[in-house]
């Protein structure tokens, strides 16, 4: 094991890098400028990911230990696996996070680990590192905790009153795949956390009678992450385990992670990762249910196989699989109908709505409002304008397909 802190620092921030679930979105705005400490959950720094907005948030993405009791086939730190091994105490750990916050490096923690000893020894090792940086810091920057599977649900309670996101991976999509790759681990148990985890957010979000006050825990919620590719599983059966989980257990989001090759695999897993465009493909899908109307059934209902289409997005296959939907309208389709023409995202909805109150909106409207008329233009019709004979192309398809690009030798 590595004795340098530097050294130590670069391997597991390094192994933490196949854990995609570290958006800092969703939580309340809080400052250091209310409590008289440090940090910020709304400041800026150097960019690792993406807010909904467009902001952008950095986070200090390490594990408390990339040791593991574990042996999960697909996991690079299991047991097995003849990686380097390191440990930070918890110390170190508030400590790093309060330099690289001095030095606005970052803007908050996002803390994994492997499982040492026990899941309950790990869990307390995580929730001390949260205390000290809340309690005896008064750092008010973001804090995104991975809660260990099995762990006591008092600990998972006590991390959830200094941690704004908690998040337990599900793993794989279905039971049966977790058996054959992790069969050291519960989906059950899992799933449990999970339900126990809502219960206390809900709890809190409920206003006390004394205080009319909802309590702090956990504002941004609770999110899970899925390992896409390494079993058999379809795009139908990862979004049917997504649907199921955000209506379950109230996620704030499902994040999908294209499974990536380690050293020394298990010869059940497979030789080559999936291409990284049925992630991009999943994310969409999954957007598409929880803020367009889509059922999972129905983006995934053309496809014979299952397996969402690489080729286009989710949104457009559907719609050219279903062409007897369009032409829409423009001035006079609903919400939720204009919500499903390729082209239109719920900004571009709101303001056609907006803009039809006023007058009978034509093509060159729609530019005005920033939308892609190329794309729109064969699903809607406007003042002056009819697509029939453009929605019934046999090689409407082609149309939208990526052009053949000629591959480099070099």
């Amino acid at each position: 094991m590595k004795n340098s802190l530097k050294e130590r620092l670069a391997i597991l921030s390094d192994a933490a890098k196949y854990d995609a679930s570290c958006a800092s979105s969703g939580t309340v705005k809080r400052s250091s400028a209310d409590t008289g400490g440090l940090g910020s959950t709304e400041g800026s720094g150097i960019c690792h990911a993406y807010a909904p907005d467009g902001r952008c948030i950095s986070l200090l993405k390490i594990l408390l230990t990339n040791f593991c009791i574990y042996d999960c086939a697909y996991c690079i730190n299991r047991s097995s696996s003849n990686v380097e091994r390191a440990r930070f105490t918890v110390e170190e750990v508030v400590w790093l996070t309060m330099e690289f916050y001095r030095r606005n490096y970052i803007e908050g923690l996002f803390l994994s680990s492997g499982i040492i000893r026990s899941s309950d020894y790990t869990m307390e090792e995580m929730v001390r590192i949260a205390r000290a940086l809340r309690v005896d810091h008064n750092f008010s920057g973001y804090i995104h905790l991975k809660s260990i599977p099995e762990a006591s649900p008092l600990l998972v309670e006590q991390a959830g009153l200094y941690a704004d996101r908690l998040s337990i991976n599900i793993e794989l999509p279905t039971d049966a795949g977790l058996a054959a790759y992790a069969p050291e681990k519960r989906p059950g148990n899992i799933r449990r956390s999970m339900g126990e985890l809502r219960l206390k957010i809900d709890e809190a979000n409920d206003a006390t009678l004394q205080t009319k006050r909802r309590k702090r825990f956990v504002p941004a919620g609770q999110s899970t992450q899925m390992i896409v590719g390494a079993d058999q599983a379809n795009d139908r059966v990862v979004l049917a385990t997504s649907a199921r989980l955000y209506g379950s257990y109230g996620l704030r989001r499902v994040y999908y992670s294209a499974f990536s090759p380690i050293p020394d695999a298990s010869r059940k897993l497979p030789l080559i990762k999936p291409p990284m465009m049925r992630e991009h493909r999943l994310y969409q899908a999954d957007w598409l249910y929880r803020f367009y109307g889509f059922d999972i059934d129905e983006i995934t209902a053309n496809q014979p196989d299952g397996m969402l289409d690489l080729k286009l997005d989710p949104k457009l296959s559907w719609a050219l699989a279903n062409r007897h939907f369009f032409p829409l309208d423009v001035n006079a389709a609903s919400r939720e109908a204009l919500l499903r023409v390729p082209g239109l995202g719920t900004k571009a909805v709101r303001a056609i709505l907006s803009a039809r109150r006023l007058r009978r909106l034509r093509l060159e409207d729609l530019a005005r409002l920033h939308v892609s008329v190329k794309k729109v233009r064969p699903f809607l019709s406007t003042e002056g304008w009819t697509p029939h004979k453009l929605i019934d192309r046999s090689d409407l398809r082609s149309m939208f397909e990526p052009k053949p690009e000629q591959l480099d030798l070099f």
